[in-house]
């Protein structure tokens, strides 16, 4: 050490960089092993996050990508709103859209660390819960115009002050909340908290506040060198692309266009959404952090994978979504469908950087079309709430070299065929799974094929069951690029126990759904990417094979026959 200059020793800055990682997955650990919602503890709808001081990030562990950068913001907008008024001991709870959240059931757990009485640093958990207010249960309200009419509001509040729980508050909070399983997956958050809080100070004790902070900053130096590589790999202009919204929830017909103009300078990159529509007088439209948490992540699907998720990664990167467009809807607009703004995000992104990135480009992702369920269990006579993960998702698009992913769908998730268990599903609902399994020919063809998307049936299991689908994905498939096909739509469909059928609308609430209908949903396929002609005829084969494409689609779309000696037809 020279003076007051701290050294910074690339070995130890390696050591930084891993033990912020391995105290967020820890956390993360902790939600998944402690909460009772399957939408945390199965599906994994949230993120676990270490800051420093300032609200810098440091690193996160983002189980579900959309909430990936929806942590730092608010970190930085409490500490203004607190000021000197944060103290050891403090949580405090956070779900405003209008003050800097994502989306209103994704409510927030902060914890200060204190060194010293010194605040150095902040840990926190971000998860959707099972209800939030509001006038429906589970949050999700497609007949919304303002935000009363889907959530209670929690600006930043304190649920414990100096190590002592406001009981008071903790009661006005959870006295408009439906579901007490609420209650548990806060504090199962709030355990979280604490674990981060004592790793963090673990790893003060071990090295000592100036050198932790002196290596943090040279880490976040490290990986903004990182992203500006990255960004000066593609090449320097101005690209363009659109992405579509289909149906306010309100007014038939309505369509929205997502417009994004990328900006390459050197080694910067700026988003630019000045030209999107404007926001809507119904359920669909965003807020400035889920839209721009979903540009970040769909962005570094273009990227070194191994950068650090801190500060520095993001510093290059600037994203300016004018207020009262629809990725960023004003006071006091209905947001919370917000994070499902993502895919058409992501397609206007990815048709944008297209030409500039065709190698590290995907194709079209199947876009959302999911439902959720809610009533009361008559075998345990105590309410449900269901987000259909097993459903919801379809393929990925593919890219240059690599299919899509089997049934992920969208980029605002992660999951996979089993993303909920069959059994836990049938546990925690009153509902029976008669089918779940890929689709056949669902997947948009190419030289790299998209991801397959699902079949799911099962038989609601209680009277009078509150039906919510919300999503655009049964207007328009995922499209293929460079001369790959489109993947398949998504659809819903009701059958009651009279033979009725009824098909939602993609973003419709319906009541007393009766016990026995039989719930049939498709989740369309993923784009293909490059010529049909050009796939592999060994893996054609074993597709056919495997039932993934039937002969029918591999004769006419790829040119392909399986029962031919060679496979094109030829003696």
């Amino acid at each position: 050490m020279s003076g007051t200059a701290q050294t910074i020793d690339p070995i130890l800055l390696s050591v930084y960089a891993r033990t912020f990682k391995s105290i967020t997955d820890e956390m993360s650990i902790s939600v998944e092993k402690t909460t009772r919602s399957p939408i945390l503890c199965e599906a994994k709808d949230f993120v676990t996050g270490l800051y420093d001081g300032q609200g810098n990030m440091l690193e996160q562990t983002e189980n579900l990508p959309i909430l990936a950068f929806s942590l730092a913001p608010v970190c930085k907008y409490i500490i203004e709103y607190f000021g000197d008024d944060i103290h050891p001991g403090d949580v405090i709870f956070h779900n405003d859209v209008f003050s800097m959240g994502n989306q209103n059931n994704d409510v927030a757990v902060y914890k200060p660390v204190f060194l010293d009485d010194e605040l150095v640093a902040w840990t926190a958990v971000k998860g959707h819960q099972a209800d939030i207010g509001g006038a429906v249960r589970g949050g999700y309200n497609p007949n919304a115009t303002e935000v009363w009419q889907e959530a209670l509001r929690i600006p930043p509040v304190k649920v414990i002050e100096r190590g002592k729980m406001r009981q008071d508050v903790w009661d006005l909070i959870f006295a408009n909340i439906r579901l007490d399983i609420v209650q548990h997956d806060m504090r199962a958050q709030m355990g979280a908290c604490t674990i981060g809080e004592r790793r963090m100070l673990e790893l003060l004790g071990k090295y000592g506040l100036e050198n932790l902070t002196a290596h943090k900053e040279a880490l976040f130096e490290a990986t903004r060198k990182m992203m500006e590589a990255e960004i000066a790999n593609i090449p320097n202009g101005v690209y363009s692309g659109e992405g579509y919204v289909y149906f306010d929830g309100h007014h038939e017909g309505t369509k929205f266009t997502i417009r994004v103009t990328i900006e390459v300078e050197d080694r910067n990159i700026r988003f630019d959404y000045s030209a999107t529509d404007a926001q809507t007088d119904g359920f669909v439209n965003g807020t400035y952090t889920s839209s721009a948490s979903a540009t970040i992540l769909t962005f570094l699907q273009m990227v070194d994978p191994d950068i650090p998720h801190n500060e520095g990664m993001v510093q290059p990167i600037q994203i300016d979504i004018p207020e009262g467009t629809i990725l960023n809807a004003g006071y006091p607009k209905a947001t919370t469908f917000g994070n499902h703004l993502c895919p058409p995000n992501a397609d206007a992104i990815i048709r944008a950087l297209a030409p500039a990135l065709p190698d590290r480009v995907t194709a079209g992702w199947n876009n959302l079309l999911c439902s959720l369920s809610t009533g009361n269990d008559p075998e345990k006579d105590e309410p449900f709430v269901d987000i259909g993960f097993m459903c919801m998702k379809g393929g990925s698009g593919a890219m240059d070299g690599t299919d899509g992913y089997d049934h992920i769908g969208m980029i605002d998730a992660s999951g996979g065929v089993l993303d909920q268990d069959y059994e836990m599903f049938e546990q925690q609902t009153p509902h029976l799974l008669l089918k779940h399994e890929y689709h056949r020919d669902s997947a948009g063809a190419g030289q790299w094929r998209g991801g397959l998307g699902t079949e799911t049936i099962f038989r609601i299991g209680s009277d009078d069951t509150q039906l919510v689908t919300f999503g655009d994905g049964d207007f328009e498939p995922a499209f293929g690029l460079f001369g790959g096909g489109d993947g398949t739509l998504n659809s819903i469909t009701l059958t009651y126990p009279d033979g009725t059928e009824v098909v939602p609308r993609n973003k419709d609430l319906i009541d007393a759904v009766p016990k026995g209908t039989v719930y049939h949903q498709f989740a369309g396929g993923g784009g293909g990417y490059g010529d049909p002609l050009r796939r592999d005829r060994a893996r054609l084969a074993d597709e056919v094979r495997n039932g993934v494409i039937s002969p029918e689609v591999a004769r006419e779309v790829y040119g392909f026959d399986a029962e031919a000696p060679d496979g094109d037809g030829s003696d």
